[in-house]
């Protein structure tokens, strides 16, 4: 499997050419990857994160811009998940990329107030940082596609009150690191779509607070908002690029204003 369009039928090609074809415009439109670039790949096991792989690493046989890739895969001790890392490394290994499994845990009683999901992935995430920083990465590319995006600014706009997403490029200065998303514009229909293409082998999952996710009901959400609308999460990615602030409260600073008495 080292051609992604090799032996495959027409609708399947044209399925993985409009995949490559927005990766490379995500990487292009936002600048996402530079020459000498040395990219971790955050690699889970799910069918995102495996498409990931194999869309950057035939970009990276192209050499424009040229960079490295390196694949890393977390487990966290204290969570039941199962992962087949003999078939990671041989996915990541189609491609030429090195493969990485890095252990981690956490104590989720040391801050009851945030729940078991969001403590597992900010211990992930810190570890990716960690492990990045070992091997002089300076960017993480994660596997998040467009629906992601578009249920994350639900989120944000329902529990947070503020407009604010995941956004193809993030620098992190505090980490001196750079997230990258190349997969922002592509839906999660054809993520599951080149998921059937690949056949891509299921890890074992058994997290008993997967369900406990707000975002399950985000995602129910953005289906509900499919019914009016088809193109709903291109119009919410566009809404995100065309902010109208002029037509947006703008709370006045008072301390700068002169106050007349009436």
């Amino acid at each position: 499997m080292t051609n992604m369009t090799e032996e495959l039928s027409k609708p399947d090609k044209k399925t993985l050419q409009k995949i490559q074809s927005k990766v490379k415009k995500a990487i292009n439109d936002y600048q996402l990857i530079d020459n000498d670039d040395h990219i971790l790949i955050g690699l889970s096991g799910g069918k995102d994160s495996l498409a990931l792989v194999e869309l950057l690493g035939e970009r990276m046989k192209i050499f424009v811009p040229r960079f490295k890739l390196t694949a890393v895969h977390i487990s966290v001790e204290n969570i039941p998940y199962q992962s087949d890392l003999d078939y990671l490394k041989n996915h990541t290994a189609q491609f030429g990329i090195p493969f990485v499994h890095h252990t981690t845990r956490f104590d989720g009683t040391t801050d009851t107030r945030k729940s078991t999901c969001f403590l597992c992935s900010w211990h992930r995430r810190k570890a990716l940082f960690e492990v990045a920083k070992t091997l002089k990465c300076n960017k993480i590319a994660l596997g998040h596609h467009l629906d992601d995006i578009a249920e994350t600014l639900l989120l944000n706009l329902v529990y947070q009150g503020s407009f604010g997403t995941m956004p193809p490029k993030l620098k992190m200065d505090k980490f001196d690191m750079t997230i990258i998303r190349p997969l922002a514009l592509v839906t999660e229909k054809e993520m599951k779509e080149m998921e059937q293409i690949r056949a891509y082998h299921k890890q074992v999952k058994n997290c008993p607070h997967e369900k406990d996710s707000s975002r399950r009901d985000a995602k129910n959400l953005l289906s509900e908002l499919e019914k009016w609308n088809p193109d709903v999460r291109q119009s919410i990615w566009g809404a995100m690029e065309n902010i109208k602030k002029e037509y947006l409260p703008k709370k006045v600073d008072r301390r700068f204003t002169k106050h007349v008495e009436e």
